[in-house]
């Protein structure tokens, strides 16, 4: 249970997303310059909404950042979404390279798929971020991030269920959706 919970702690999407994209930011930008709308990428995609879900948790609203009833979460699909929807725009006038900004594009519609299917049933969004994040770094980088960090994917998936909060079916909905609909973005 311990191993478990460490895992899900450091491969919680705020980090997923801070490597991710700060890496998906030096791809699209060709060199380093890349790096600040990586971490902008970051901020607005990860950041911010853990910031909430903390500021939220403090408040009493959630007794954890995971959030397990998922009917409390449309709040968060609400921030994510006008988190990563502002970003996006300040990308575009900041004239951010393609690549990253078509990433923040694909984090938008999956978070919305996630929204939707969340309505009716709970998905695991900690898979759809791990396997969004390992999809994006194989099309900007190299299509060996996929065995490569695939694992990673399945360590998530195995914490998540380990600890009890997301069946076989939901990391695996997740999962799947996180691929598809940034891989498809980006490809």
């Amino acid at each position: 249970m311990r191993t478990a919970r460490l895992v899900t702690d450091v491969l919680q999407p705020r980090n997923a997303l801070l490597a991710g994209l700060t890496g998906l930011g030096v791809a699209a930008a060709g060199n380093w310059t890349g790096v600040p709308w990586g971490l902008f990428a970051a901020l607005c995609a990860g950041i911010v909404p853990a910031s909430y879900i903390e500021w939220e948790r403090r408040r009493g609203t959630w007794g954890d950042r995971h959030v397990v009833d998922r009917t409390q979460r449309l709040p968060i699909f609400l921030v994510i979404l006008g988190s990563v929807g502002l970003g996006a725009l300040v990308m575009v006038l900041g004239r951010a390279p393609r690549d990253i900004l078509i990433a923040m594009v694909a984090l938008w519609v999956m978070t919305v798929g996630l929204l939707t299917v969340n309505t009716v049933w709970k998905i695991s969004v900690d898979a759809a971020v791990a396997a969004a994040v390992v999809a994006m770094l194989a099309v900007v980088h190299s299509v060996w991030w996929l065995p490569g960090a695939g694992p990673l994917v399945v360590a998530v998936c195995w914490s998540r269920i380990a600890l009890r909060y997301h069946t076989v079916a939901q990391t695996a909905a997740g999962a799947t959706l996180g691929l598809v609909t940034t891989g498809a973005w980006l490809v």
